[in-house]
C-alpha cells in the first residue's frame, strides 16, 4: 500500500474510532425518516383535499387528476435538505476537533507533507459525505413510501435523480463544513455558526429578500443554492408529469420544494460548489500554515 493509501486508511480509522460518525448518523436517520414520513402524510392530505369538486378547475388547468400529482417529490427534497445539516456538522468537526484535541500535530508530523495529509482528509470526508447522503436518501425513501400511496411517488428515474442529487448535496455540505471548521478551529464555534446560519440567519434573510421582490438573490446564497440542487430536481420531475403548468404556479412549486429563487439544479449545484470551494480552500490554506506546537 502506497503513502496515500496509508494516509487514507489512517484518516478513515481516525473517524470511526471516535464514535462521532454514528453519534450523528442516528439523528440523521431519525430526522430524514421522520420528516419524510410527515411530509408524505401532508402530501396525501393535500391530494385528498384537491380531489374535491371545489377545486376541479385546478385539475382541468393542470390537465391531470389530483391523484396523479407527484407531490411526494417536494417532501423528498425538503427531507433531504434538512437532514444534510448533520453531515455538514460532521464535516465541521473534521479539522476543528483535531486542532482542539491537538491531534493535528501528530497528523502533520507523521505525514510526508501537510498537503498529502489534508488531501487524505479531504478524500475521506468526501467518502463520509457520500455515506451520509446514501443513508439520508434511503431513510427518506422509506419514510415517504410508508405514508404516500404509490401513485404519488416518483418512478425509478425520479428516485435515481433525487438520490444522486441528495448524495451530491450531502458531499458538498460535508466539505462546506470541513472548510468552515478549518477556518474557525473551534468545535463549539463551528457548530454554532453553521447551525445558526443555515437554520436561522439565511432563512430570515430569504424572507426579507422575498418580501422586497428580489428573491432571485436567494439562489446565490449558500443555503438557497444547496436547497435548489434537490428542490429544482423535484420541481422538474413534478412538471414532467403535471401537464401544462402556468409560469406563476412554477414559482409556487419552487417555494413548496424549498428552492425559492433557485436556478436550474445544475446551476444551483455549481453555485454551492463555489461556496464550498471558497471556504474549503480558505480552511486548507489556514491549516497548512498553522503552527504545530
Amino acid at each position: 500500500m502506497g503513502v496515500m493509501g496509508n494516509l487514507l486508511q489512517s484518516e478513515f480509522r481516525k473517524t470511526i474510532t471516535t464514535g462521532l460518525w454514528w453519534g450523528l448518523l442516528i439523528p440523521t436517520v431519525l430526522l430524514a425518516f421522520g420528516w419524510a414520513l410527515g411530509a408524505g402524510f401532508v402530501g396525501k392530505g393535500f391530494v385528498d383535499l384537491a380531489s374535491n369538486a371545489d377545486v376541479e378547475q385546478l385539475s382541468d388547468l393542470l390537465g391531470v387528476t389530483p391523484d396523479q400529482w407527484k407531490v411526494s417529490l417536494f417532501g423528498i427534497a425538503r427531507s433531504i435538505n434538512i437532514a444534510t445539516i448533520f453531515p455538514m456538522i460532521f464535516g465541521g468537526l473534521a479539522i476543528s476537533n483535531e486542532i482542539n484535541r491537538r491531534t493535528i500535530t501528530t497528523t502533520f508530523l507523521t505525514a510526508p507533507s501537510r498537503v498529502s495529509a489534508l488531501t487524505a482528509k479531504m478524500l475521506v470526508y468526501i467518502l463520509w459525505g457520500a455515506i451520509y447522503g446514501l443513508v439520508i436518501v434511503l431513510s427518506v425513501a422509506l419514510g415517504v413510501s410508508l405514508s404516500s400511496p404509490s401513485s404519488l411517488l416518483p418512478d425509478f428515474e425520479g428516485w435515481l435523480a433525487l438520490g444522486i442529487a441528495g448524495i451530491v448535496a450531502s458531499i458538498l455540505m460535508t466539505m462546506f463544513g470541513v472548510g468552515v471548521g478549518a477556518l474557525m478551529t473551534s468545535v463549539v464555534g463551528t457548530t454554532v455558526v453553521l447551525l445558526l446560519y443555515m437554520l436561522l440567519i439565511e432563512n430570515g434573510l430569504q424572507l426579507v429578500l422575498a418580501s422586497q421582490g428580489v428573491d432571485k438573490i436567494i439562489g446565490f446564497l449558500p443555503n438557497g443554492s444547496v436547497n435548489g440542487l434537490t428542490g429544482s430536481v423535484a420541481v422538474d420531475l413534478f412538471l414532467k408529469s403535471a401537464g401544462v403548468v402556468p409560469s406563476e404556479l412554477e414559482q409556487v412549486l419552487r417555494v413548496v420544494a424549498g428552492s425559492m429563487g433557485a436556478m436550474d439544479w445544475w446551476l444551483s449545484g455549481l453555485i454551492f460548489l463555489s461556496w464550498t470551494a471558497i471556504v474549503f480552500v480558505g480552511g486548507w490554506a489556514a491549516t497548512a500554515r498553522k503552527d504545530i506546537t
